[in-house]
């Protein structure tokens, strides 16, 4: 069952916010295995939440993914370039597995499926609709070059700033105009002097996305957009404040009208619960893995860090291809779906139901992990 999950959501590969066909085998699955399905879940067509309830004790979440990635091969159609089918097949198998041990799990067992990690970032729309309020531990691994479970990721937020001046001829009468190209560009100068002010772990990137339509008429409707990362989420809000200001005051040197959007979803960094990951590291140490890598990540972004400020949450990496595998290639498509990758997968899902299972049974246990993540998060 669980090497059928991973064979069919490769197979058929479908972009972000359009799983249609994914979510509908994943829910059909889960309720023939006796979960019971709210679907489209909070206005999200292709997200679902399935709950299977077998007595008092924790409650458990595990988080498919089942978006693909556009423009592979030489037809530049979608796929599993970083291997989403393989997390739905370990978390949903891991869920239904578990509701089969009615001896050995008491509690409640929750499926999240959410869309679109790669574009918008669904489970930020989750978290802040309230979907992971009531989780004692959410679940979910990676495929990576190497195995770990101190996964970083980086806050990051998206700023468009929409000037818009008076259009006039630059050479007869330029001293009517207001130039929204120059506070475009003063935008960028002042982001470029914060920087030195500024924590080494952040990252602020951008580009013009309007620039005026002529060369001989002062622009007077002009864009750019920026992303702003830091390592962690206080920081980068105050970074974001910061950036936000650079613009108000290229808008007030030039006198031309600042909008600010706010086109993307807003990420939050990875908090790692380290009473789950150790928990975790014993599991995987006896379904086989090898000794976890030590080695420092470089982040990226991703959604599940606002999972990880709304409940405890284990999340990490599964190595494969001799540290030669790179996410978001064309190569890794040979892994994503192989046997090496099927033989991970029984043992991160061994790894998950022994967590599980030692949850249910001790209550101190779960006590210990909510008190990790109020000391981090609260």
């Amino acid at each position: 069952m669980i090497f059928e999950v991973s064979d069919y959501i490769f197979n058929n590969p479908e972009l972000g916010d359009e799983e249609y066909k994914s979510s509908a085998y994943l829910t059909k699955l889960l309720i023939e295995e006796g979960f019971k399905v709210e679907k489209p879940y909070m206005d999200l067509e292709t997200a679902f939440r399935a709950e299977f309830k077998n007595g008092d004790g924790p409650t458990v979440a595990f988080l498919a993914e089942y978006d693909a990635l556009p423009g592979y091969g030489p037809d530049k159609k979608p796929a599993h370039a970083c291997g989403h089918n393989w997390i739905a097949a370990s978390t949903v198998g891991a869920a239904i597995l578990l509701a089969k041990d009615k001896e050995l799990f008491k509690g409640t067992i929750v499926v999240f499926g959410t869309p679109a990690e790669e574009t918008t970032g669904r489970k930020i729309d989750m978290a802040e609709g309230g979907a992971f309020d009531n989780i004692d531990a959410a679940f979910q691994m990676h495929l990576y070059k190497n195995t770990n479970l101190k996964a970083r990721a980086l806050a990051m937020g998206a700023l468009e700033f929409e000037f818009t001046g008076k259009a006039t001829h630059a050479s007869v009468n330029p001293e009517d105009g207001i130039n929204a190209l120059d506070a475009v560009m003063l935008t960028f100068t002042g982001i470029n002097y914060l920087r030195q002010q500024l924590k080494s772990d952040v990252r602020i990137h951008g580009i013009v996305t309007k620039g005026g339509d002529a060369a001989n008429t002062i622009p007077d409707h002009c864009k750019c957009l920026f992303y702003v990362r830091a390592a962690k989420k206080d920081y980068f809000e105050k970074t974001y404040e910061k950036v936000k200001n650079c613009a108000k005051g290229a808008s007030l040197m030039t006198g031309a009208q600042l909008k600010i959007n706010y086109p993307e979803n807003t990420y939050y960094d990875l908090v790692v619960n380290t009473t789950l990951a150790e928990l975790m590291e014993k599991h995987m140490a006896l379904s086989g893995f090898e000794p976890l890598c030590q080695e420092e990540e470089v982040p990226g972004s991703t959604d599940i860090g606002n999972v990880s400020y709304a409940c405890p949450t284990l999340y990490g990496n599964v190595g494969i291809g001799d540290g030669k595998a790179l996410v978001h290639e064309e190569a890794f498509l040979q892994y994503a779906n192989s046997e090496e990758a099927k033989n991970r997968l029984l043992m991160v899902v061994e790894s998950f139901l022994g967590v599980a299972i030692e949850l249910s049974e001790n209550p101190k246990l779960v006590q210990e992990v909510k008190e990790n993540f109020n000391i981090q998060v609260k």
